[in-house]
């Protein structure tokens, strides 16, 4: 399985929302981009380590088993994952104003219904504090994806420096992509993402 269908699988949503930040004219200060990135690749990490810890618990044969439930759930999920935040959203409206503070979690799930409630202050700019909120938000997949990667035969640690390093370029380069749209439609690629999943998820029948 390439390395690099994964990181991309990975890296699709924080593409998406960085398209749709830099349309709105956001601005992502580059280090919040790299604590945006450094978060999910920790999360990556710990992930796949606790997944690795699981392996001498676990019968020979039941973790490519595991894999296949964990990315065909999470591939189901991200084909409708529009519709089930466009539901949540319908919610989310009806709520008072929410504030912000430490380990927030209304906040933080506001933050993945909608990515770009992460400019709280709404002063077109992300902030280091706010980038925390929208990395977790962002990080969601690489939980549940680095525990099915755990039962992989690949190179982790090249999974998760391309994912790091990849996953910068490219919300820069989406920041830079969404200021030349000049469509304000909002732009969907977790189909695309869910696509992939289900297609790893048939390997490891």
């Amino acid at each position: 399985m390439s390395i690099f269908i994964l990181v991309i699988s990975l890296i699709l949503d924080s593409f998406v929302t960085s398209i749709a930040y830099g349309s709105d004219n956001i601005k992502i200060p580059n280090s919040s981009i790299i604590l945006i990135n450094f978060i999910s690749a920790l999360m990556l990490t710990l992930a796949i380590l606790f997944g690795i810890s699981l392996m001498n618990f676990i019968p020979e044969g039941l973790p490519n088993k595991i894999s296949f439930v964990i990315f065909f759930s999470l591939g189901l999920y991200k084909l409708f994952e529009v519709l089930i935040k466009k539901y949540f959203k319908k919610f989310s409206l009806h709520k008072k104003p929410l504030t912000f503070k430490a380990f927030d979690m209304n906040f933080a799930l506001n933050v993945y219904i909608d990515e770009k409630s992460a400019d709280f202050d709404k002063s077109k700019a992300i902030s280091l504090k706010e980038s925390v909120y929208l990395s977790l938000a962002l990080s969601l997949d690489s939980l549940a994806v680095g525990i099915g990667i755990s039962f992989m035969q690949i190179n982790y640690v090249l999974l998760i420096v391309l994912c790091f390093i990849l996953g910068v370029l490219s919300f820069k380069f989406g920041i830079l992509l969404g200021k030349k749209l000049v469509s304000k439609r909002e732009i969907n690629l977790s189909w695309l993402s869910g696509l992939i999943l289900l297609l790893i998820s048939f390997t490891k029948l």
